[in-house]
């Protein structure tokens, strides 16, 4: 038996709590040609976006480039955070040194280091939904064209 649904404040309260305190996201994209590519990658949100790194010629580093949309997927399969969202792709040296050291400081990975060339990825959401079980399914939008609707 499954525990009452969560209000749609509490899902987003629970939602802004993971995405403050969780380190890995699940990070889902798409080549050119259609071919889907699913990777975790650590990450770090600042209130506003989801900060990642990944190297400039990893699959995912390639499809974030050239399509500038992403699907996000936060926590497991009975808690789960989707987010939908847009992509600004930085180059290492795009951003400034204390959101880089924050980032570091949140992951335990510092991407400027490592000799293979990477990229920063800023992930806007556009659209959340969260749920948990089928009770929660009804009302499990909680962001549209990135504005928080509760």
């Amino acid at each position: 038996m499954s525990a009452e649904p969560r209000s749609r404040a509490q899902r987003r309260r629970d939602t802004e709590h993971r995405l403050t305190h969780d380190v890995d996201i699940w990070v889902a994209s798409a080549s050119e040609d259609g071919a889907p590519y699913l990777v975790p990658l650590s990450f770090d949100w600042d209130g506003e976006a989801l900060l990642m790194a990944t190297p400039v010629d990893s699959p995912t580093g390639r499809n974030l480039a050239a399509s500038r949309t992403v699907r996000l997927g936060l926590g497991h399969t009975r808690d789960v955070t989707m987010i939908d969202g847009e992509v600004e792709v930085l180059h290492m040296d795009a951003l400034p040194r204390e959101r880089g050291d924050l980032f570091a400081e949140h992951t335990g990975f510092d991407p400027r280091v490592p000799a293979t060339p990477y990229r920063w990825f800023r992930v806007f959401p556009r659209r959340i939904q969260a749920w948990r079980e089928v009770n929660e399914l009804p009302d499990r939008e909680l962001m549209r064209d990135g504005h928080w609707l509760i």
